[in-house]
């Protein structure tokens, strides 16, 4: 008899189990020998659909049967025959996701019967007798010898980590393996599925070529410009260096993102990587970076050397909404589901802190197909300041076990440095190595010393300022007027910029995530064309432009806030140092009104610490240029937090080795999101909304859709925007939970984005 893993694809061919498990294996082998794990891999490959044996799954490829467990059966022989609990948690895992070490003895002890998952039928054949099946198809099981995984795990985050690299490399080779059958393709061959390769010595002189032409084309003044080449040959030097934990802490304007880039790519020669991957704390920052990378490398490697992961395929909220008739492979939608999730098999990616820290510490099968190339790489965070306290000590020990096990180099690069090694001891409870990184810019540079360009002028904390005199104070700027103004809130931004609108002020332009990706860099565009012709520009913004954005003023007001974040905004006042005396960054103290003045949590208390230490130390010694003040400023933040102390939950999850807690407790963001397609540019709204009612959704929808689109926070179900969202379609009577299309055109408007739900917006 033949079995069958996979019914008929579009060409009427059916999959046989024995070429699915085969491929599965060699696959999977492949992803997990950069981390010396083949063995297991192969395993996992072989046993993961062994419940297909049975003959009540056979019976449900035939329409005969339904809801059939065809996990469990590859778990239970890996536990009991393998001795291999790793192994059995990434079988049982690879639909449902990764459980936890009591649900998987419960499996040990009680066996399918009472065992399954989500009280779906069982495979109507002892273990024994799908393996001697399997066996019979001429495949063989073997123990591996290798001591990477045995009957035990660790009660760390490091052991937890190591189950799903080894999950990932399973359930990426079963993704391709499937989605090349029902696609009708050439089966994919091990050598082909990990991409395309890095070339870093080729990709290394095109960067140094290109920053060499910048250099010469530079607007920036010659101390400026001698900063840069300065940062550049450290970055160079110190990647001839071992792999592990570095630390990059250099002035706004000091062009670390290339940089670093630098870096990343040198070391991958010295120590044969084959990847880099950016990661960066907001959208705005991925537009402006990505594009520059494509100017790069595009030209000479194609399209498919960089690639843009933005957010995640399928959110938490859906994961916990699917059907149980939606974990069998042969569901259509579960299918399209997984052809959504990303793989990573670009040579350099560039991605959100949440995509990246989230997926570390998820269950999800889509969203941890990618950790395993993480493995012999470089990980570069752009603006590191912006990881969550209440996450930092499982983040730090996750990262530090992918430097120390899995060959990977992490960079952690900003201005303002948080004081991350206070928690090194507090790592080393929950993991397997401690937080105690290398810096990259030595001392002797002096780079915070030599950079001079700004000149800070903090409030009086007893008088706080109107909006209506901070609207009067932008309007009296020398001529021609040119001003920044970043505020806490969105509602504030939109706000001023409407009394300056009131005042008849002449060029005045907002900028907050109220507006799509596209919509910003158009606004970005015409305040650079604006400034550069000396033209009156006055821009009033959200956090959203205070990391990354390249774009200089002469007058910067920041309304007070985290150290950080003042620090963050003086780096686009005389960014390139062309003034003749200093710029002016103005913080100012907002007048209490309507409202909350911050958002509430982490950044509320930053901002007090702040206001703490202007008061105690005085204007003239807060000199946002100081490493030694920032180090006082987290330090004393981390105290008032106790971030160490936080997640308890977490933690708790952590030594339970409860992967499905664990992924619940560890969120970025606490509240959900959706992604709205918003009619900034109505002919494409209107093409991109036509083409997903009739095709569905799709991986390259979403690439060409995120531009147009934004984030927001997940309504409560009685809230009235719910009446404008218009559910956009995946597959067969199923629809995404994640993307929507905002149908109430009205309400995008063409200055400020989207104003009906501001309060809402992410």
């Amino acid at each position: 008899m033949a079995y069958l893993a996979h019914s008929a694809n579009a060409a009427g061919r059916p999959q046989t189990l024995e070429e699915h498990l085969r491929r599965t294996a060699e696959i999977a082998a492949s992803f997990a020998s950069s981390f010396g794990a083949s063995d297991e891999a192969r395993l996992a490959g072989l046993l993961h659909d062994l419940g297909k044996y049975g003959d009540l799954f056979q019976l449900r490829l035939q329409g005969k049967a339904s809801g059939v467990d065809h996990w469990s059966a590859g778990a239970l022989l890996a536990c009991q025959r393998c001795n291999n609990v790793a192994v059995a948690l990434a079988a049982q895992g690879h639909h449902t996701g990764l459980q936890s070490l009591v649900a998987l003895q419960d499996l040990s002890r009680h066996g399918l019967a009472d065992g399954r998952a989500r009280d779906l039928r069982a495979p109507d054949a002892d273990p024994d007798v799908l393996r001697e099946r399997l066996l019979g198809d001429g495949l063989s099981l073997s123990v591996p010898p290798s001591t990477l995984y045995g009957p035990r795990l660790r009660d760390t985050a490091s052991a937890m980590l190591d189950v799903r690299m080894l999950f990932s490399a399973l359930v990426d080779a079963d993704f391709l393996d499937t989605e090349a059958h029902f696609a009708g393709a050439t089966p994919i061959q091990p050598e082909e599925a990990d991409g395309a390769l890095l070339k870093p010595n080729e990709a290394l002189a095109i960067l140094l070529d290109h920053l060499v032409r910048v250099a010469a084309d530079s607007p920036a003044s010659s101390a400026v410009n001698g900063i840069r080449a300065d940062l550049l040959e450290e970055c160079l030097a110190a990647a001839r260096q071992p792999q592990g934990l570095w630390t990059l802490s250099a002035p706004t304007g000091a062009g670390k993102t290339l940089a670093m880039m630098a870096f990343a790519l040198r070391h991958a020669v010295e120590r044969d990587l084959r990847r880099v991957i950016m990661v960066i704390p907001y959208l705005s920052i991925i537009e402006q970076n990505a594009g520059v990378l494509e100017d790069i490398f595009r030209l000479h490697f194609g399209r498919n050397y960089l690639h843009e992961h933005h957010s995640m395929a399928r959110s938490k909220r859906e994961s916990e909404r699917t059907q149980d008739s939606d974990l069998d492979s042969e569901n259509e939608s579960h299918r399209r589901r997984n052809t959504l999730s990303d793989a990573w098999r670009a040579p350099i990616i560039i991605t959100t802190s949440v995509q990246l820290l989230e997926s570390l510490f998820s269950n999800r099968p889509s969203a941890c197909r990618k950790l395993h190339r993480l493995a012999r790489s470089v990980i570069l965070f752009d603006e590191v300041q912006t990881i969550p306290d209440h996450l930092a000590v499982p983040t730090l020990a996750a990262l530090s076990w992918l430097a120390k096990r899995y060959q990977t180099s992490v960079v952690f690069s900003t201005a303002t440095q948080p004081a991350f090694d206070h928690f090194d001891k507090h790592v080393r409870a929950i993991g397997d190595s401690g937080w105690r990184p290398r810096e990259i810019a030595s001392p002797s540079l002096r780079l915070f010393d030599r950079v001079c360009r700004t000149q800070v002028s903090w409030p009086d904390l007893e008088s706080p300022t109107s909006w209506e005199e901070i609207a009067l104070q932008l309007t009296q700027t020398p001529q021609p007027q040119q001003a920044l103004c970043i505020v806490n809130v969105k509602r504030h931004a939109r706000d001023l910029f409407v009394r300056l609108q009131e005042l008849g002020t002449e060029g005045v332009f907002h900028l907050s995530t109220a507006m799509c990706p596209a919509h910003r860099r158009a606004v970005l565009r015409l305040v650079k064309w604006r400034l550069k012709r000396g033209l009156n520009c006055i821009l009033i913004s959200t956090q959203c432009i205070e990391a990354g954005v390249d774009i200089d003023f002469p007058v910067v007001y920041r309304a007070l806030g985290p150290l950080e974040a003042i620090a963050q905004a003086a780096g686009r006042c005389n960014r390139n140092g062309l003034l003749p005396g200093k710029g002016e960054v103005q913080v100012f103290l907002p007048e209490p009104g309507a409202g909350r003045l911050y958002p509430s949590g982490a950044y509320e208390q930053a901002t007090d610490v702040t206001r703490m230490l202007l008061r105690e130390r005085g204007p003239d010694d807060m000199d946002i240029g100081n490493p030694a003040l920032f180090e006082e400023y987290y330090r004393r933040f981390y105290r008032l937090v106790r971030s160490e102390d936080k997640k308890p939950e977490l933690r708790k999850a952590i030594k339970r080795q409860d992967f499905a807690e664990v992924a619940s407790q560890y969120r970025l963001i606490e509240k959900d999101t959706i992604n709205l397609l918003v009619p900034y540019k109505r002919d494409i709204y209107h093409a991109l909304a036509e083409e997903v009612r009739r095709k569905g959704l799709t991986a390259d929808w979403m690439r060409r859709a995120q531009p147009y689109a934004i984030g927001l926070f997940r309504p409560n179900d009685d809230k009235p925007v719910w009446g404008w969202l218009e559910k956009v379609y995946l597959a067969r009577g199923s629809y995404s939970d994640e993307w929507f299309i905002y149908t109430n055109e009205k309400d995008y408007h063409r200055t400020i984005g989207l104003d009906e739900p501001s309060a809402l917006i992410a």
